[in-house]
């Protein structure tokens, strides 16, 4: 832990490295704001930086209880107590989601760490949850880690399974850490560069494993029904599903072009194969899309994307002594569905 200000002087870092912490410099501190070091060095120099204080946590928002794992790994070590909403759980604005009770410089220069594993990890479980609802039991896929930083992109897709409840993650890592092994098959890229999705479609049957999905995209070259019917004709049973990313520059994926494809294949006796939908999905979309035959929806950027939750950390007691700054109620705010978790 970085215990002063000097410290942080002598804290020599390498420019050339990824600009993400490490997880040694997370829990040394080194990601916190500096006033928390400065404040170790003013407690320690008149012996009150193990005052015993209790702090609640809240946000102004509502949403769905996440990141608890990692702020318990964050303080494993510390001689704290802590109690907690059950991760998964919703709470309502300004509802108490954790408190922490200890010594003030056991866990005081955590505080901007703690508070932001949690801000967005609900906003990740939130934002999922929303597509997961929308879907009406429907698989929802998280593919999100493209549009963040690959240092978060295994957190967001692990709190999107965890607690938002999606069905599978694309990020090898984010699916790892749920237990679970990574859902996706190949990209348009490898269409464009084998020249016909049949083709790649017949390469990938021969080399893949038998337990990963036959799912292929179907808007690469040619109008999406035909290349649907042309995949099912050839590959019978060995199809699993067709999947739809049509970009916004020819209409995206719609209501209509979905129940075209469903229609045809079923017409056909196609009516096993399945439709996954991708591309700028948010729950009124998914909802459209599953009400006009879309199986199984992969979501990206409105998880991803999600807006951090302002977390807020008060010291409500200090040596046993109710206490708030201005605009704040002193003492403990009572919220009888915390329960102990350290």
């Amino acid at each position: 832990m970085l215990n002063s200000l000097k410290e942080v002087t002598d804290l020599n870092v390498n420019p050339q490295r990824f600009y993400s912490a490490t997880h040694d410099e997370i829990a040394s501190g080194a990601t916190t704001d500096i006033y928390f070091i400065n404040t170790r060095d003013v407690l320690g120099s008149v012996n009150m930086l193990d005052t015993e204080v209790t702090a609640e946590i809240f946000t102004r928002t509502n949403g769905m209880f996440a990141g608890l794992q990692e702020v318990l790994e964050l303080l494993k070590d510390a001689p704290v107590k802590i109690e907690a909403l059950t991760e998964g759980e919703y709470f309502s604005p300004k509802e108490v989601v954790m408190r922490i009770k200890g010594p003030y410089g056991a866990f005081g220069i955590y505080e901007t760490v703690l508070l932001g594993m949690l801000s967005s990890s609900c906003a990740w479980a939130t934002a999922a949850r929303e597509c997961v609802e929308a879907a009406q039991g429907k698989p929802v896929l998280v593919f999100g880690a493209r549009h963040v930083h690959p240092a978060i992109a295994p957190v967001m897709e692990a709190m999107a399974v965890k607690f938002g409840g999606c069905t599978a993650a694309s990020c090898v890592l984010g699916a790892k850490l749920c237990g679970r092994e990574p859902s996706g098959t190949v990209p348009h890229a490898a269409i464009l560069i084998m020249g016909d999705t049949l083709k790649l479609a017949e390469a990938y049957d021969k080399v893949l494993p038998e337990n990963i999905g036959r799912t292929f995209l179907v808007d690469t070259f040619h109008d999406e029904c035909e290349e649907a019917l042309r995949l099912a004709r050839e590959m019978g049973d060995r199809l699993g599903a067709v999947r739809l990313d049509t970009p916004g520059e020819r209409g995206g994926v719609t209501a209509e072009l979905v129940k075209e494809i469903r229609y045809r294949l079923n017409h056909e006796g196609f009516n096993r194969v399945k439709i996954v939908v991708s591309g700028g999905l948010n729950p009124e979309r998914i909802k459209t899309l599953a009400e006009a035959g879309a199986d199984i929806f992969g979501v990206g950027s409105y998880i991803a994307h999600a807006v951090p939750m302002d977390m807020t950390m008060d010291l409500k007691q200090v040596n046993g002594k109710d206490i708030a700054k201005r605009g704040r109620l002193p003492g403990m705010l009572e919220n009888n569905r915390l329960i102990t978790v350290k």
